[in-house]
């Protein structure tokens, strides 16, 4: 009891001052993906001595190209963005049909080389672009290469030539001049041609004198693909890596018909949406990632996967090298990565803590990191003052065509956002207030009309405004994001305290048109295509109902574990074998029906039947995996607790690094023999865990 009571206020001190956002440390010497519940799309990662460094693209976001720094690969803390802003025209500042949504900068690849940083990316009809420092946190030089080399991998040779990777399917390889004034002529070439199962969003690295090219093919699923070579220019061989694993998370809804190269959507234009694929496994399964070694020669994996509405998030997963291939996954598990996992062994104790500070009361003078624009901003029309963010209003034809929006990326799995708006100093025809930036988007906002002011809800799916009167200018208002379900809400308070909804279930997707997940964006325009006015925000709050995990392990708990697959309780068997139990058996929900769960700490744990028959064991290997109940704890007697959220866990056994499952259609007993969860957990690992007492 009193090691469970230290554990207790261990967990408790680990998680407090970080409670209010998501991060992934359990506080226990594990951890839970993903690394950050918002986007973090298109990783790169390196190490520099004992500091880890990743960068992500930004699309349409100002500034752009965040680079975070860690000491262990799962606290990050935010470093600097390399540009504060990347004009290269018109469609930078948000003019035209198109604006740069959905494009800008594209999967960045970040490198260290004779004591300079290096981020290369591509932005689309502008080439590739090369972005150097001596020092992370700048500054950072830029130059134009030209060409079009998207989502590349580039190399530091060690005779000195430098090579990316590039192209889908088809991969190519060329040769970036020294200077990085553009490309060695004659030196681009096919290594891998089409048909072999390569993809894009290269990784390119010399390990051990040999060439690796990891990438993502979509085709016919979502998998990470290697290749690998004794020279840069081949010939390859390729095997895949990762391939199925989900997390157990069920692809979200797609809104259809609007790509990158598409139109910037406007009030009335349709919007159809695409229901989550039957196909489990199509193009959601982690990819588009690379490796990363550590001092002790440890290697880890690093991905993305697509997460519904809320965006492409980042995963942090062991490596296995077996016959020379860098395997996601762990020994007898290869390929699939566990959702809860060891930390590294970087050498560095780290405390838990989240990227960002989401909350901003603008009281610093400064937009806080988490702030990106909506392209580049019009400099002379914002600023913060008294305490207070104040957008001037521009014309524009509606939402999305809105310049001097600025936004945050939404965060999940749940979320609520609120701001005070002070609309007092809009003119005719403006309109201020909080939106979902995506396609489609919805804003909720005070409008200046002839008559006075009123609040405005408008919903782009249905293109409905709903219309209420104020009695003042100076409302609060708020949104609130399900990414699970991909559903949102907005409202509105006149006092901070009552909020009256005027949207519900508004369907949230992914796309392509801007490429990213849901934005809560703070807003002010004119729509009557003039200058106006301008409105102050102020005590933008976020609210993550999920950000402190610290119950999500219940050690000194009794417990029920119920099967998703078929609805019945894991059943310690008189026999000695695990087995389920179906609801209306006399036995379900009696003593044979609860566990024990022990705490044996870096979040292991050991169930022991409260009915006293014996601990939950893995005794066999190989084809079988058996569990039985065996009267005294072994090393077959440990699993690690996988956090799945939503009272939901996995059993990872620690003798098979596989789970515990069965298949609900044949009637075996269970087995820890089971790769991982499908998406939609109900093929037999996925357990849902009910607290039905406390132990003595």
């Amino acid at each position: 009891m009193k090691h469970f009571l230290y554990f207790y206020i261990f967990l408790s001190i680990s998680y407090g001052l970080q409670a209010r956002s998501w991060t992934a440390d359990n506080g226990n010497g594990t951890f839970t993906n993903p690394l950050f519940y918002d986007e973090f799309t298109d990783p790169d990662m390196i190490r520099v001595g004992t500091d880890f460094y990743m960068v992500a693209s930004s699309m349409h976001a100002m500034p752009g190209l965040p680079l975070l720094r860690s000491k262990d690969l799962v606290n990050w803390e935010f470093v600097t963005y390399v540009f504060d802003k990347l004009d290269m025209g018109p469609e930078f500042h948000l003019e035209g049909k198109k604006g740069i949504y959905g494009n800008g900068i594209w999967a960045p690849a970040i490198r260290y080389h004779e004591g300079r940083f290096y981020v290369f990316v591509n932005v689309n009809d502008h080439g590739l672009q090369v972005f150097t420092a001596e020092r992370p946190e700048g500054p950072w030089i830029h130059k134009n290469m030209g060409g079009r080399i998207y989502d590349l991998g580039v190399l530091f040779d060690d005779d000195g030539k430098i090579y990316a990777v590039h192209g889908y399917d088809e991969v190519h390889l060329i040769e970036i001049k020294s200077d990085f004034s553009g490309y060695v002529d004659g030196s681009d070439r096919i290594i891998i041609p089409k048909g072999s199962a390569m993809g894009e969003g290269h990784h390119f690295y010399k390990i051990n004198g040999k060439y690796y090219i990891i990438s993502a093919d979509y085709s016919p699923v979502g998998r990470m693909q290697c290749a690998r070579a004794d020279r840069p220019e081949g010939p390859y061989e390729t095997t895949v890596i990762s391939h199925r694993e989900t997390m157990g998370t069920q692809r979200g809804w797609w809104t259809n018909g609007y790509g990158f190269w598409s139109n910037i959507p406007d009030e009335g234009d349709k919007m159809e949406f695409q229901a989550p694929s039957e196909n489990y496994f199509a193009a959601v399964p982690l990819h588009q990632g690379g490796i990363v070694d550590l001092p002790n020669g440890e290697w880890w994996g690093f991905s993305m996967m697509d997460m519904k509405s809320v965006g492409r998030l980042t995963y942090l997963s062991p490596v296995t090298w077996k016959d020379g291939w860098p395997y996601f996954g762990v020994e007898g598990n290869l390929g699939r990565s566990p959702r809860t996992w060891f930390k590294p062994d970087t050498g560095v104790d780290t405390e838990p803590k989240a990227v960002y500070e989401r909350d901003d009361d603008f009281s610093s003078g400064r937009l806080k990191p988490v702030w990106q624009w909506n392209h580049i901003p019009v400099s002379d029309k914002w600023k913060i003052t008294k305490g207070k963010l104040r957008l001037h209003t521009l014309p524009a034809r509606s939402f999305m065509f809105a310049k001097n929006t600025l936004t945050q990326r939404a965060v999940g799995p749940e979320s609520t956002v609120t701001v005070e708006v002070d609309a007092r100093a809009l003119k005719e025809g403006d309109v201020a207030g909080l939106a979902l930036l995506n396609t489609p988007y919805y804003w909720i906002g005070v409008v200046r009309t002839d008559e006075g002011f009123i609040l405005r809800f408008y919903d782009m799916v249905k293109n409905n405004r709903t219309d209420e009167p104020l009695s003042s200018p100076y409302v609060w208002l708020q949104a609130h994001g399900d990414f699970d379900k991909d559903l949102a809400s907005m409202a509105y308070s006149t006092d901070g305290k009552e909020y009256k909804t005027l949207g519900e279930k508004l369907r949230l997707g992914y796309q392509m048109h801007t490429f990213q997940g849901v934005r809560y964006a703070l807003f002010a325009y004119n729509m009557e295509e003039r200058e106006g006015g301008y409105a102050c925000f102020d005590n933008f709050k976020v609210d993550e109902p999920f950000a402190d995990r610290s119950k999500n392990l219940p050690v000194g708990k009794v417990i029920t574990l119920t099967n998703l697959a078929n609805g019945e309780q894991v059943w310690a068997n008189p026999h000695g074998m695990l087995h389920h139990v179906a609801p209306g058996n006399k036995a379900f929900g009696g003593l044979g029906c609860r566990f024990r769960v022990h705490d044996r700490g870096q979040g292991r744990v050991a169930l022991e039947s409260a009915d006293g028959s014996g601990f939950v064991t893995v005794t066999g290997l190989g084809l079988s995996g058996d569990v039985r109940l065996m009267k005294q704890e072994t090393d077959g007697s440990l699993f690690l607790w996988q956090d799945m959220l939503w009272g939901h866990t996995m059993l990872l056994s620690l003798k098979t690094n596989c789970y515990v499952g069965l298949n609900p259609l044949t009637g075996e007993p269970y087995a820890a023999d089971w790769p991982g969860a499908r998406p939609d957990r109900k093929e037999g690992t996925v357990f849902a865990w009910t607290v039905v007492d406390r132990m003595d």
